[in-house]
């Protein structure tokens, strides 16, 4: 009896572990699931990648997506990897065609004031003279940024019509560029202020919708760029038009 006890307990847990398993694995691929977004299709995409350098540490977290989104893109797509940190663009990756070495330029940022830049813009007028205005590929930078500039004070005039990211505009035209861009705070006025996330948020709405790119941000922070990213891919699809 002790015998037939002893195979019938190890024959339970047996059939526990077989169910256990599929489950465990299941729940997995559901969590994986969440992170994948649509490759993005059409023509090679001239991309900038652009981090503003004094953004909030959570930001670090999202490195991994970044790169996976990196990934997706057209074969033959161009990577240029940024940061705009005390006043100046950092270039941590020249374009290149290699996508997996532009994804391993992605660093953490700063997240000190010390490491704010001037204004945001200043630098991304600097990125946009890197690219070329002919070609056949499709030009695009994708600016992570408070997109608040205080440098000739705060007030809406000053800083949702900011000269420098009027400026901004006017290069990304004349040299064919989409700007899109992801909003997230920074460790000064954005991390507390609620009309300095307004006012930023609405200058990277400005200088998107006016260069045929995206703004992506909800309430005044975020949770991950997930979302962004599969909205990104579906806009540069083709297949998200919504503003």
């Amino acid at each position: 009896m002790f015998n037939n006890r002893k195979i019938f307990s190890a024959f339970a847990a047996l059939v526990l572990l077989a169910v256990a398993v599929p489950a465990f694995a299941g729940a997995g691929a559901d969590k994986k699931d969440k992170r994948a977004f649509r490759s993005v299709g059409g023509a090679p995409l001239n991309l900038a990648i652009l981090v503003q350098d004094d953004l909030v540490s959570r930001v670090g977290n999202e490195i991994d997506v970044t790169r996976e989104f990196i990934r997706t893109l057209p074969a033959g797509s161009r990577v240029m990897v940024g940061y705009l940190t005390s006043g100046s663009l950092q270039v941590r990756q020249t374009f290149t065609e290699d996508l997996e070495q532009a994804g391993r330029a992605l660093r953490i940022p700063a997240g000190n004031v010390y490491a704010a830049p001037y204004n945001p813009y200043v630098q991304v007028i600097e990125a946009l003279r890197r690219f070329e205005a002919e070609g056949q590929s499709r030009n695009a930078v994708l600016l992570i940024s408070d997109g608040l500039d205080t440098s000739r004070g705060f007030d809406s005039l000053s800083s949702v019509n900011s000269v420098d990211m009027e400026r901004a505009v006017r290069e990304a035209k004349r040299r064919n560029v989409a700007v899109y861009s992801f909003y997230a705070p920074s460790v000064g006025l954005t991390s507390y202020n609620r009309q300095a996330v307004s006012f930023g948020q609405s200058a990277l709405n400005r200088i998107s919708n006016e260069t045929g790119g995206r703004a992506f941000f909800q309430g005044t922070s975020f949770v991950t760029f997930n979302a962004y990213f599969e909205r990104l891919s579906r806009t540069l699809n083709g297949a998200d038009t919504a503003h």
